[in-house]
């Protein structure tokens, strides 16, 4: 056998392609701009579909990013499922309902939580300082993704007491968010 005369190519690791989908690069993103990364990333399914699975016990959820400025997470909700209040620490944040529906509410001092409800092909943004929380809406099993900027790596947990006493529990972000028990 004769010595080839070629020169090994240095091969590199082909990219992810979630890092192919559109976005800002090199910083961290804002809320319209996470809300239009999520967009672009629910109009490419064939990235995230074959990730797709529910569990009427719990929701699922896996990572589909993360880098140092975004992490994207898929997440499938059935039945009564609710992350219960809860902010996102330092983390500005975008969902996209891509099948079945949601509902966020935004904790309000003065009166009962606001509340939205999204369907497919829907899209909403939070700051860090926004305190709400999402649950599964209607029938159907529902399928979000979610973007957080910069990467999500804690979460608060709120629960109100029998005397109306707001009170924050750290949770980690790889924890499930529920509902906090009332304290008696």
């Amino acid at each position: 056998m004769r010595p080839s005369s070629l020169t090994p190519v240095a091969r590199t690791k082909t990219p992810e392609p979630l890092t192919w989908v559109p976005r800002p690069r090199g910083r961290d993103l804002s809320g319209p701009e996470l809300q239009a990364f999520v967009g672009e990333l629910a109009d490419r399914p064939e990235l995230w579909i074959h990730l797709v699975k529910h569990d009427s016990s719990q929701r699922l959820y896996e990572e589909l990013l993360s880098d140092d400025h975004v992490t994207a997470w898929l997440i499938c909700w059935m039945d009564d499922q609710d992350t219960g209040f809860h902010d996102h620490d330092v983390s500005s944040g975008a969902v996209a309902v891509v099948s079945g529906a949601v509902r966020e509410q935004r904790l309000r001092i003065d009166g009962p939580p606001h509340d939205r409800a999204f369907a497919a092909g829907q899209t909403f943004h939070f700051s860090p300082a926004d305190i709400h929380r999402v649950l599964h809406a209607g029938s159907a099993p529902a399928v979000t993704l979610h973007v957080y900027s910069p990467p999500l790596a804690r979460m608060g947990a709120y629960v109100i007491d029998e005397q109306g006493v707001l009170a924050r529990h750290p949770v980690a972000s790889s924890e499930e968010l529920r509902p906090l028990e009332r304290a008696g």
